[in-house]
């Protein structure tokens, strides 16, 4: 009976927390139906409510703010809007930080997270994982002696937490794994191993990105 249940657990918990973390993502999605007037939602005018409708909804104006920013005058009307936004206290110096981080990560010409590395931390002879994100910038570069890059190491198993860490090249090794395939090995705590052998190349060029 014991190892009939362990089977049972191994397949249904990998399934349960799927469909959880789908339904928070989908049900997360849906509050954006919050935004419409009263009257033009689902629940108004069909008298009750429509699943993953504000997820559809969600995407299709990711897609359609896109598609209107790709055009001469969509592209003139965020350069006016960020002009507008960067001369208001406090905002400005918020959404300024964050549409730098957001196009640094999301830009397909980009360096962050392109590259997962091995590097000793906490300690010597300690190894752990780690995503490269850049090089130092600004004022901290004129105080480094030498060639550093920036990396992040994420903790396990939630790698949206971590530490931001200034290291010298030669001190890293570049490996022959996806970023996916990194993440799954974090978060698995080490239990899901990739498929690739990891192997010691020299780490290409990174190139700073331009401050905004």
């Amino acid at each position: 009976m014991r190892k009939y249940f362990v089977t049972g657990l191994l397949i249904l918990v990998p399934l349960v927390i799927t469909v959880w973390v789908i339904s928070l993502i989908v049900g997360t999605l849906d509050q954006s139906l919050l935004l419409l007037p009263v009257g033009w939602r689902p629940e108004a005018i069909v008298g009750f409510h429509i699943p993953m409708l504000g997820t559809i909804f969600t995407l299709l104006i990711i897609f359609l703010t896109g598609l209107a920013t790709r055009n001469f005058i969509g592209n003139q009307v965020v350069r006016a809007w960020e002009l507008v936004l960067n001369r208001i206290p406090v905002v400005n110096s918020i959404y300024s930080s964050v549409k730098q981080v957001s196009d640094t990560l999301l830009s397909s010409s980009g360096n962050a997270f392109r590259k997962a590395v091995l590097v000793e931390y906490p300690r010597r002879d300690s190894w752990t994982i780690a995503f490269v994100t850049g090089v130092p910038g600004g004022d901290v570069k004129n105080h480094l002696i030498g060639d550093y890059i920036s990396i992040y190491v994420p903790t396990t198993p939630n790698p949206t937490s971590g530490f931001f860490l200034m290291v010298k090249r030669e001190e890293v090794v570049e490996l022959d794994l996806s970023v996916d395939e990194a993440l799954k090995y974090i978060v698995s705590m080490g239990v899901v191993a990739p498929d690739l052998p990891a192997k010691k190349t020299e780490l290409e060029p990174i190139q700073a990105q331009p401050a905004q």
